[in-house]
């Protein structure tokens, strides 16, 4: 039972799972919109938002922070050369999520997570 247990585990095991969201996340910060699923948009939307709010301080703790969980370092760079400062007055919602319709193949509903232009 997953009682009281936070976040979703999206049908996988607990390794493929991150590995599914830091690349899924490092896709996001490098092109700034990314097409999947409605349930992976979900799951990754906080993930990167708390990734853009550590990059507004610009120091090397946050820079090793970042590279930790980002798989390139090119993504760490534009958070902290781009994305930290364009939403530097911006206290949350960096990202918004489109519905785009249903996958022809299996039905999956899906959705496009792009970063807010302010």
């Amino acid at each position: 039972m997953r009682h009281r247990r936070v976040g979703k585990t999206l049908d996988r095991k607990n390794g493929p799972r991150l590995a599914l969201l830091r690349n899924l996340a490092t896709s996001l910060v490098l092109y700034e919109h990314v097409n999947t699923t409605l349930a992976k948009a979900k799951a990754v939307k906080p993930v990167v938002e708390k990734l853009i709010t550590a990059g507004k301080t610009k120091s090397l703790v946050t820079r090793r922070k970042l590279a930790s969980y980002l798989t390139v370092e090119s993504a760490v760079n534009k958070i902290l050369e781009e994305l930290g400062p364009r939403y530097a007055e911006r206290k949350g919602g960096y990202l918004r999520i489109i519905k785009l319709g249903v996958r022809q193949g299996d039905g999956a509903e899906t959705a496009q997570i792009q970063f807010v232009k302010d």
